[in-house]
């Protein structure tokens, strides 16, 4: 198992909406999440930033990914989703949540 943390920013005029949309997250979207072999996924608030936390549990991170971004409903959520965010200045081209370094873990 890996665990993945990363972050973006809420767009203020877009909060409610954003939270409407997870407090009701479409069927299809969790379906393709638990395919892709993400566990224990949660999104959390604080201060306009979004944290996201997750447990892969597969064995091809890279094929699971795709096929999530594969998914036509998953990639329709996200059209929703990512208008409600703002990238940070310093995620890579192409990242729309920027990957964060584990600095601690203890189990």
């Amino acid at each position: 198992m890996q665990r993945y943390g990363s972050v973006v920013r809420l767009r203020p005029e877009r909060q409610d909406e954003y939270l409407r949309l997870h407090a009701d997250v479409w069927p299809a979207v969790l379906a393709q999440i638990s395919r892709s072999n993400i566990t224990n996924f949660s999104i959390f608030l604080r201060d306009g930033y979004l944290f996201s936390y997750y447990e892969y549990v597969g064995e091809d991170f890279a094929a699971d990914m795709a096929a999530m971004a594969a998914d036509s409903d998953t990639r329709r959520w996200w059209a929703i989703t990512d208008a409600c965010q703002e990238r940070l200045d310093t995620a890579a081209a192409g990242e729309q949540w920027a990957p964060m370094t584990e600095v601690f873990h203890h189990a």
